[in-house]
């Protein structure tokens, strides 16, 4: 299941019109640190609203509805798939999950900038309906420090540990498909990093445009 049709604000986005607020697209392997990054990214920075996805599944413990994921029943997904309000949606497992164009378009429109944790695949749809997304991937310093990490979790047998490490491999051969390459060897360099590439984004001329549209137009215009 895929969502990619667009209203007319989505595709004010897609045919060169630019949202006060920006989207941003983090993608990285499992194991490469994605979700410690971006949790100190949000720690530092407030301005930035993290988008929580949709889905059919149950609760795993510790979770909560609105924060981790918005726990939905299969009939309701499917009717707000219908409806078009989903960016991009997709079944894994016998499970739905999807992230809400209305909502992100809402806090794009009134300044807010946007974070998607997303896969490869799912960043590909994002752009073809978002070409000013800002796609970002995390890279690990090597697949040994990978391996590492996933290790560490405890949570996989080694044949399934050994199976991720293929799908990573496979996933970061599409790093070369983004806009930034950040490289997770040093963590808070790394956090620099993303920080420095939030800023730079905010700072674009079409963005600065539609931010201070009104300081700009009596800069500009003649009296």
């Amino acid at each position: 299941m895929t969502d990619t049709t667009h209203d007319g604000h989505a595709a004010h986005a897609l045919h060169g019109g630019v949202y006060p607020g920006n989207l941003f697209m983090v993608v990285a392997p499992s194991g490469a640190g994605k979700s410690t990054l971006v949790n100190a990214l949000l720690s530092k920075d407030p301005e930035i609203c993290l988008s929580i996805s949709y889905t059919t599944r149950k609760p795993r413990p510790g979770e909560q509805d609105g924060q981790h994921y918005h726990f939905t029943t299969v009939e309701d997904f499917r009717e707000r798939h219908a409806h078009h309000e989903f960016l991009e949606s997709a079944e894994v497992h016998g499970n739905f999950y999807g992230t809400s164009r209305v909502w992100i378009e809402e806090q794009m429109r009134n300044g807010h900038d946007v974070l998607l944790e997303i896969d490869w695949q799912g960043a590909q749809q994002v752009k073809k309906q978002f070409r000013n997304a800002v796609g970002i991937f995390i890279l690990p310093p090597s697949l040994d420090a990978l391996k590492e990490r996933l290790e560490k979790r405890g949570q996989d047998a080694p044949d399934i540990i050994m199976r991720r490490l293929d799908a990573a491999r496979e996933e970061m051969r599409h790093s070369v498909e983004f806009d930034y390459v950040i490289m997770n060897q040093d963590f808070a360099r790394a956090v620099d990093d993303l920080s420095a590439i939030v800023r730079a984004a905010r700072l674009t001329a079409p963005r600065q445009a539609a931010r201070h549209a009104q300081l700009l137009q009596k800069l500009l215009d003649p009296q």
